[in-house]
């Protein structure tokens, strides 16, 4: 029925009709429209994609603006009859004026003309103006309106659901990346794994592709293993009983005759002179380690991007003269006995009984390249200037150049200053005893000037020290301990 009456009120407007309403290809129609409004259902567009649905408002637009124009031209002409009505009630007042109603007594009109009265409210009826019919228009904009909600909440709908489909997608696209890059970063660590014992990429160098922190990880646990295969042949170690011949004391009391004489006695001055200065007032050098009685110090020094951190250790020893620990630390014969970070040496040239130059290469802690050293070893005892002072022994080793042992490209050559310089402290027996090894104390000054060379980070190298240094002192200290035990006082 209201389909019917549209169409006809399409005709007869002109602008209503049924090919109007099916533009861009749309079968909607009015009627249906309504209905799908009024039950709030999108069952009706079931089929229809977002696009026919843009299409269908893009008719909908063009149909209410007609009706908008439409009723526009209907509420002009009731204005238009309302001004003319006003008009004509007043000439017809005027005109007829006799004509009007006397008041009775009683208060009720007296028409002297019905006539004027229908005259007067004819004009006054819209029906028929312009030709529109005012009730079919209502209804035809109210479907339109109506098809408009309806096709606007089926388009959020096909927005929404489409939105949901889409972040459906995204989260499955994202979950595929993350299993992919898992799988990269699984992969690339496997790859490294298997790089790492072969490729020059993940080695010591300008180039290397190991970040900081793998680096200084893979360093560790090579000293770790290291460390642990140490102590499985420390046993076998201490069942070999190695002993070698030890000078008279005069015999480092002597600067010598060498060619390297005057360097020597440089260095041991510059050893007397700085490195046994008491650290207290200086605020360069750092505590980095602290253990019972030894105490190791650190000054960072850095120069072109390498570590050239001055190290020094200070430490007492029980029962032991600086003697002992002078001769052990400079004696080649027993060198691998304590040393265990040498994997060979070999004495170069023998410049005198207590001065000898020594090529000597260190275990490599991959990735670090491996380190080679020449230095010049020197043994001096030093007499002390009143008799309530202690003598002073040393030993000094730093790095010269020889022919016979020329820089390769096999290892990294390091540069080194170093200087262990002992002082026996004598506590006084009780009564006509002798001196046993309970009265002595050895109190030990380490200092180490290293230039490693290469590309090693320097959080690295100074990480290294900090752990090997303390180890070094206590391991070797030890070893002369149980090497003089039971031994006659060597001072």
């Amino acid at each position: 029925m209201l389909h019917t009456l549209l169409k006809h009120t399409g005709a007869e407007s002109g602008y209503g009709s049924e090919p109007s309403l099916r533009r861009h290809g749309s079968m909607l129609s009015l009627t249906s429209a309504t209905s799908g409004y009024s039950a709030t259902s999108t069952s009706s567009f079931k089929g229809h994609s977002l696009r026919e649905k843009l299409a269908e408002m893009e008719t909908f637009r063009d149909i209410l603006c007609r009706q908008v124009d439409t009723l526009q031209k209907y509420f002009d002409g009731c204005s238009d009859a309302v001004s003319k009505d006003e008009l004509q009630r007043d000439k017809v007042v005027e005109d007829d004026e006799d004509d009007f109603p006397n008041t009775r007594s009683d208060g009720e009109f007296i028409h002297n003309n019905n006539g004027s009265k229908e005259k007067l409210f004819r004009s006054l009826s819209p029906k028929g103006i312009n030709g529109i019919d005012f009730k079919g228009e209502a209804i035809t904009f109210k479907a339109t309106t109506a098809g408009i909600l309806s096709t606007l909440s089926h388009c959020i709908d096909l927005m929404v659901k489409r939105e949901d489909s889409w972040q459906k997608r995204l989260d499955k696209e994202t979950e595929k990346r993350r299993r992919i890059e898992e799988g990269y970063h699984s992969a690339l660590s496997e790859l490294k794994k298997k790089s790492h014992f072969g490729g020059p990429d993940y080695e010591e160098g300008p180039n290397s592709l190991i970040n900081e922190d793998e680096f200084f990880d893979a360093v560790e646990a090579a000293l770790d293993r290291q460390d642990k295969m140490e102590e499985q042949s420390h046993t076998e170690k201490s069942r070999i009983q190695r002993s070698s011949p030890v000078p008279p004391g005069d015999v480092y009391s002597t600067i010598g005759s060498h060619r390297f004489a005057d360097k020597v006695e440089e260095m041991v001055q510059n050893h007397m002179t700085y490195s046994l200065q008491d650290m207290g007032g200086d605020a360069n050098w750092q505590l980095v380690v602290e253990e019972g009685e030894m105490k190791v110090y650190r000054r960072e020094v850095e120069e072109n991007g390498i570590v050239l951190d001055p190290l020094k250790a200070t430490h007492s020893v029980k029962g032991v003269t600086g003697h002992e620990l002078c001769h052990y630390f400079w004696d080649t014969n027993v060198r691998n006995d304590w040393e265990t970070t040498i994997e060979n040496f070999n004495v170069v040239e023998m410049l005198s009984d207590n001065a000898v130059i020594v090529y000597q290469t260190h275990k490599r802690v991959w990735p670090a390249s491996q380190r080679d050293v020449l230095y010049l070893s020197a043994m001096r005892k030093i007499l002390a200037n009143n008799e309530n002072d202690p003598d002073t022994w040393l030993v000094c080793n730093f790095s010269v150049d020889h022919d016979n042992a020329q820089p390769t490209n096999r290892c990294v050559r390091a540069k080194i200053n170093i200087a262990m310089i002992c002082q026996t402290l004598v506590s006084p027996p009780e009564g006509d005893r002798e001196i046993s090894r309970d009265n002595l104390t050895c109190k030990i000054t380490y200092v180490a000037n290293v230039n490693p060379g290469g590309w090693a980070p320097a959080s690295v190298l100074r990480a290294v020290a900090k752990r090997e240094y303390p180890k070094f002192l206590k391991r070797f200290t030890s070893y002369v301990q149980e090497k003089t035990a039971g031994k006659p006082i060597l001072f």
